[in-house]
């Protein structure tokens, strides 16, 4: 079909992530011939798009580009931190209402796991958030099993040999301990899976509660767990001057 820019987005996917209706749903819609791309109808299904530049339009309105949503939810323990889960447990979107855009969590908590969590649908943050090569802070606070001494918090701060390698230099900060149990902050840059659970475990201490307290700039203040909150202004700048 002539005119049309054919991009890497599938047209039901920039459909559904507009608001238009499900990804499901939007196939039918366009089956139905109810979908026209730079004034042509489109039925076929795989069609692809360039949201950025095409004109879409649905029962004849133009769809507007998918708007930017930023949101810091204080996850509770008890949640997956996906957008659905084929075991049935309740995810972490099962807390977010009134949000038309398809969100998705920036990187991961445990299941046993509470704390800051960021949702958006700017992947491009959401790259830069993640990647290793950033070095995006997260501070956690731990409260292990057992009397922590000074020299196994060094350890933390040196390096934990792990079966995937090293960890990187952290910071930790003690906060109270004694002979039953250890609360201290750990601030780490990696995103490996378990990571703070597993370093413990290599001190003997596992972990007995573990909350993220805080992402790059962002904490949890005034949040009460299972609330949610847009990003202020300020936030959102200092997160969007990252990617310049």
């Amino acid at each position: 079909m002539e005119g049309i820019n054919l991009a890497d987005d599938r047209l039901q996917k920039v459909m559904a992530h507009a608001g238009v209706a499900s990804r499901r749903k939007s196939e039918d819609i366009i089956k139905q011939g109810r979908v026209k791309v730079n004034g042509s109808t489109v039925t076929e299904m795989g069609f692809k798009v360039d949201p950025e530049t095409d004109e879409i339009i649905v029962d004849g309105e133009v769809i507007s580009k998918e708007k930017q949503v930023y949101l810091l939810l204080y996850k509770p323990v008890g949640y997956v931190t996906t957008v659905d889960d084929p075991r049935g447990r309740k995810t972490v979107l099962d807390l977010i209402d009134s949000i038309k855009q398809r969100i998705y969590p920036v990187g991961r908590l445990d299941y046993n796991t509470s704390g800051l969590l960021l949702l958006t649908n700017d992947g491009e943050l959401t790259y830069i958030l993640t990647h290793p090569s950033h070095e995006i802070e997260k501070t956690y606070l731990v409260e292990a099993k057992g009397y922590v001494d000074d020299n196994k918090l060094n350890k933390l701060e040196k390096g934990i040999k792990l079966s995937d390698g090293m960890t990187a230099p952290a910071k930790t900060e003690l906060k109270e301990r004694n002979s039953v149990s250890t609360k201290f902050t750990i601030t780490i840059h990696e995103g490996r899976n378990r990571q703070v659970r597993r370093m413990c475990e290599k001190i003997s201490n596992p972990v007995e509660k573990l909350k993220r307290i805080s992402f790059a700039h962002l904490n949890l203040d005034g949040l009460k767990a299972g609330n949610y909150r847009k990003l202020t202004t300020k936030e959102l700048k200092k997160l969007q001057d990252m990617k310049n």
